[in-house]
């Protein structure tokens, strides 16, 4: 098993995942290709393994993945893992909902903070679009707030899982970008105890540093 990653960015969920795992006794052998980011213009020979230039890129014999969210549900459930939850349980729909929900509407507004913002040459920046999407973001994490208000440490099922990496890297990335500080107070809280956690920490040793790179 291999996977492609880049310093905190997306496959940072996947490099967590794997670490949990490993805590849970349930670890993988696999080698971790570090990658400069974006990798489709200071790594192209990256295109070979996936021309989307993307990552995660995960390969393990005939399976090639590249959607992280999907990877870590295909790991935790593979692995038989508590961070999966399974179709009988009652909070089924809402890990679903969650695992996919920290990828297609809180993450996918912030990569276009970070495009317009930080990415591209100043030129081509737009302050306009940039702003327009950090609000997207915030109203978005209504959902996720509102469920963490019981005093629950996690957002379904009773225990950590796959869902709450998948919510926790929008968390990262919105640290990173500098407006972490105007989500929520339960989210906030959330955050630090994901990064509290013993598999966190080892992603992060893991892939040596902080910091998209």
């Amino acid at each position: 098993m291999k996977l492609w990653h880049c310093k905190d960015a997306r496959s940072f969920r996947v490099l967590w995942t794997l670490e949990e795992l490993a805590v849970e006794g349930l670890g993988l052998d696999y080698a971790l290709e570090m990658l400069p980011f974006p990798p489709r213009w200071r790594a192209p020979e990256f295109l070979d393994d996936n021309p989307l230039g993307t990552i995660p890129l995960l390969v393990d014999g005939a399976t090639r993945m590249t959607e992280s969210a999907a990877i870590c549900q295909w790991l935790a459930v593979r692995q038989a893992s508590a961070m999966a939850v399974a179709a009988d349980e009652p909070d089924y729909g809402a890990w679903l909902n969650f695992l996919h929900q920290g990828e297609a509407t809180l993450t996918f507004p912030q990569t276009l903070v970070f495009r317009y913002a930080v990415l591209e040459k100043p030129e081509n920046r737009n302050p306009k679009v940039a702003a327009d999407y950090l609000k997207w973001f915030l109203a978005r994490t209504a959902m996720a707030e509102a469920t963490l208000a019981d005093g629950r440490d996690w957002l379904c099922a009773g225990r950590f899982t796959v869902a709450d990496i998948s919510v926790a890297y929008a968390l990262l990335f919105a640290e990173t970008l500098g407006h972490l500080d105007a989500v929520g107070p339960n989210l906030r809280a959330f955050w630090a105890r994901c990064r509290d956690r013993e598999g966190f920490k080892r992603a992060k040793n893991r892939q040596g540093g902080d910091g998209l790179g």
